[in-house]
């Protein structure tokens, strides 16, 4: 077996590997599991991998905690773009800048490559229903892929939530309870109800094998890089989850001896909502209201911190915090100039990097990968808030005229 165990990342005791295996039992909802890999069983290369005509994240399969028998959703998700912008290197200095576009994916996020996971181990678990708790992304992209392999799904999301966003989950089938408080406490209120019914736990800051379909997103950066590693990658924080998977991935191709580098993770949080920065700082953890415009990063409470923290120290990064008027210039600007529309929390990290970039804090020479985690089209409210959409103008030729010239 692939997978030799899961271990507790709090007090490291290990476990069976099992598809409802979710926390330490000693230490309960804080003593999330990491999955194990016997390194020497997987046999792969990159002439394999290249040579795949898989274009999604099962050509990685053999990389994934999945059995060879197991069915996997249908809907196609991974391989995502991996654009270099040279508009944005000209205007920062930054000679290599790669924009990855995971709002390409089927309903528009990168939670997709969890739920691609999650649905293929809840299939193994025999589950008839499967439950999470969402600030939107998640909840959609698991009520997609859920339909898409006639599994059925309870979900939480906070009354914050965008519209889109829930409107998207429900279109999909999704039973759906929109809980009168925060994030968090849906959080809390979908373990409590999994347990009670028996459903299976889609919570990525939960369920450990999650963040496995996440560092999908790191093993296709490398690919598409030409089977390098780059020098940084940027990626905005909420739960934790992605950045803990991006490290994952770059960890598994150093130890599966495709890879002899792992990249500076550069987490990027919220002003109004930066716990992880702050304890990564301070040393000490503590819980915060998730204040900002960008819903889908504000978790006061990080479920996965302990693997987010462990991604950033041992990749040499840090994690800085942007405030929501550097979010708001950043969804207009990415756009403008890497053509490439994302919702708040995605571009969070592109204002971390141009945040970053004005401080010279780059090397001009470093490859630098800024991940844009969500579709713009996720929250258009907020793509509105910052237009000026224009007035009606009269339809008579000569109006139109006199109008055109005062614009361009």
């Amino acid at each position: 077996m692939k997978v030799s165990c899961l271990k507790c990342m709090n007090c490291g005791k290990e476990y069976k590997d099992a598809p409802d295996r979710y926390v330490c039992d000693d230490c309960g909802i804080d003593g999330i599991l990491d999955v194990i890999y016997d390194y020497n069983s997987i046999n792969i290369t990159k002439d394999e991998i290249s040579q795949s005509k898989d274009f999604s994240l099962w050509r990685y399969r053999k990389m994934l905690p999945i059995k060879d028998e197991t069915q996997i959703p249908p809907l196609q998700v991974g391989w995502t773009p991996l654009y270099k912008s040279e508009k944005i290197a000209n205007e920062t200095g930054i000679k290599n800048v790669y924009i990855k576009d995971d709002g390409r994916n089927p309903t528009a996020s990168l939670k997709d490559r969890a739920s691609a996971i999650g649905i293929a181990k809840a299939l193994e678990a025999g589950a008839k229903t499967i439950c999470a708790a969402s600030t939107g992304n998640a909840a959609s992209s698991l009520a997609g892929f859920a339909a898409s392999a006639g599994i059925k799904t309870v979900i939480f999301v906070p009354k914050r939530a965008p519209k889109a966003k829930i409107a998207q989950l429900l279109i999909y089938g999704a039973k759906t309870v929109i809980v009168d408080d925060t994030y968090d406490r849906a959080f809390e209120l979908s373990v409590e109800i999994t347990k009670k019914f028996g459903f299976y736990n889609r919570n990525c800051a939960y369920n450990p094998f999650l963040v496995e379909g996440k560092k999908t997103v790191a093993f296709e950066i490398w690919e598409q890089m030409g089977f390098k590693t780059p020098d940084r990658v940027y990626i905005s924080i909420g739960d934790g989850c992605i950045t803990s998977g991006i490290y994952k991935g770059f960890y598994d191709l150093i130890k599966l001896g495709l890879s002899d580098k792992m990249p500076r993770i550069i987490g990027v949080q919220a002003a109004g909502c930066n716990p992880v920065e702050v304890a990564l700082k301070t040393g000490k953890f503590v819980a915060q209201s998730g204040n900002t415009i960008a819903d889908s990063i504000a978790v006061g409470i990080p479920r996965n911190r302990l693997k987010a923290m462990r991604a950033l120290k041992e990749s040499n990064g840090t994690c800085i915090s942007v405030s929501d008027d550097e979010i708001k210039a950043a969804i207009t600007d990415l756009p403008r100039s890497a053509g490439v529309f994302g919702e708040p929390a995605g571009v969070t990290a592109y204002a971390g990097f141009k945040k970053h970039s004005n401080e010279k804090n780059i090397d001009i020479n470093e490859k630098v990968v800024i991940i844009i985690t969500g579709n713009g089209l996720k929250d258009i409210e907020s793509a509105i808030s910052v237009c000026d959409i224009p007035t009606p103008v009269a339809p008579d030729s000569k109006t139109i005229e006199n109008h055109v010239k005062t614009i361009i």
